[in-house]
């Protein structure tokens, strides 16, 4: 059992974690025709957006209720009303997704109250939902935001039934955070394949998978549609994706009386081989398609011909847990050992169950120096681990968010059949790049400068 370490520092060196409000921000994303906004500052806003936008390499519709000085000492219920209004005539978005930040949580500012009396008294906002989420950048990372913003989306645009009549065709996949665009497409896919249609909750794969719209438009790209959010109550079951999901799979439990289960991990053989068994008693199939079958038999074949390469391993990871655990478990599956794993976030019950030791609540210097300490021989984590990458010498796999100094991470897949055996591939493809050049230690043998110093000097020569 892992246990969690709290460093005991004044400051944060080369930060790991993004905010919550940033995962608020692309879960609101993943909804058709909306808009995240952020009820805080301007500069709040302006930093995600740097992220976002950097990471995706696409036009990001990040709104602000640009606080001042003044509304946050009196409030900021006409700055949140006003942006509603501006935004409705501007963009005619059919949902508003706010979150806050630490300035309006710090104030304690009743948002839900006063979003409650503005909805009131405005009818002529009836036409656009509003979704609001509690995302203090104080407490929790990426991933907590992420997953409060999808709880709030079932709560809100989820109807209550009092009984039950369920599509026994139709799931309801809940995403979390750290799955990529073509991940969702990638798990769509297995889904469909065993006849079943599925609910994608939130979809980032059809609004921030790289694609050309034909006209320009002040709302998201894709997503998933709201009466399809509202069909999710018809669905036979829930599949979430990441322990983070738990919350909303409950929120739908409870709505609507959908049976759920959850996936720690969907990478690796025995995981996905859980949520391939999960598929075939939803479906009622006794053998799964050929395909799936075939993508299976690749994946053994891929562990095979990578285990020379992964076995004996150590690893450093930094990332946010729910991605820790799906990859960490992967590779010591492999025969690889995590020696060195930084995470984001604490409230989790993942951390207990990582396959290491210790796990680190901290940032990328702490990142670096365990992996310095241990002698790790391979560092994933996001991009702003090039630093430890280039002081350390030590090769980087690219994973989480940010990533912004490579193009197409939102076509990394590391999930199912497929995307276990491209990620199985990345790591010993990666390792086998490292260059080595023998040395008689190597060997057995003792260094050449030890053995010279013990030759008499006229000798030497």
């Amino acid at each position: 059992m892992a246990k969690l370490v709290h460093p005991k520092r004044a400051l944060s060196t080369n930060p790991l974690k993004s905010s919550a409000p940033l995962g608020a921000a692309l879960a609101y994303l993943g909804i058709e025709k909306s808009i995240p906004l952020f009820h805080g500052s301007q500069g709040c806003t302006a930093f995600a957006m740097v992220h976002l936008v950097r990471h995706f390499k696409e036009a990001v519709p990040l709104q602000t209720t640009a606080m001042n000085e003044v509304s946050t000492i009196l409030g900021g219920a006409e700055q949140i009303e006003e942006a509603i209004e501006n935004l409705r005539r501007k963009s005619a978005p059919k949902i508003i997704g706010i979150a806050s930040t630490a300035l309006t949580e710090t104030r304690g500012e009743d948002v839900p109250g006063e979003l409650k009396e503005i909805v009131a008294r405005r009818t002529d906002f009836d036409d656009t939902k509003i979704v609001y989420a509690s995302t203090p950048d104080f407490d929790g990372a990426m991933q907590d935001g992420w997953a409060r913003a999808v709880t709030a989306i079932v709560e809100t645009l989820v109807p209550r039934v009092t009984e039950r009549d369920p599509d026994l065709r139709q799931v309801t996949l809940l995403c979390g955070s750290h799955l990529t665009p073509a991940e969702i497409e990638e798990l769509v896919r297995m889904i469909r394949a065993f006849g079943l249609t599925p609910v994608v909750l939130p979809d980032i794969s059809t609004s921030l998978d790289g694609h050309v719209s034909d006209d320009w438009t002040g709302t998201s790209l894709g997503g998933t549609p709201l009466d399809r959010i509202a069909a999710a109550a018809r669905s036979a079951f829930s599949l979430a994706v990441g322990e983070s999901m738990r919350d909303a799979a409950r929120a739908l439990e409870e709505r609507a009386m959908v049976p759920y289960r959850v996936f720690q991990s969907v990478t690796g053989l025995k995981p996905v081989d859980a949520f391939v068994r999960t598929l075939m008693g939803l479906s009622g199939v006794q053998d799964p398609p050929p395909s799936v079958k075939r993508d299976r038999a690749r994946l053994i074949d891929a562990a095979l011909d990578a285990h020379f390469h992964t076995g004996g391993l150590r690893v450093a990871i930094g990332a946010d847990p729910d991605l820790m655990f799906s990859l960490s478990t992967a590779l010591t599956s492999m025969g690889a050992e995590i020696v060195t794993a930084v995470t984001t976030s604490q409230h989790t019950p993942l951390i207990e169950r990582m396959p290491c030791d210790e796990v680190i609540l901290g940032d990328l210097g702490d990142f670096e120096r365990s992996a310095k300490e241990q002698g790790a021989q391979i560092l994933l984590t996001h991009s702003h681990g090039r630093h430890a990458e280039h002081r350390l010498h030590v090769p980087l796999v690219r994973v989480g968010f940010p990533v912004f100094d490579r193009i197409g991470a939102q076509d990394a897949c590391r999930v199912g059949y497929r995307g276990s055996r491209a990620f199985l591939y990345e790591i010993a493809n990666t390792v086998q790049s490292i260059h080595h050049r023998a040395r008689p230690e190597d060997f057995g043998a003792a260094p050449i400068a030890e053995e010279f110093e013990h030759v008499p000097h006229a000798t030497r020569h």
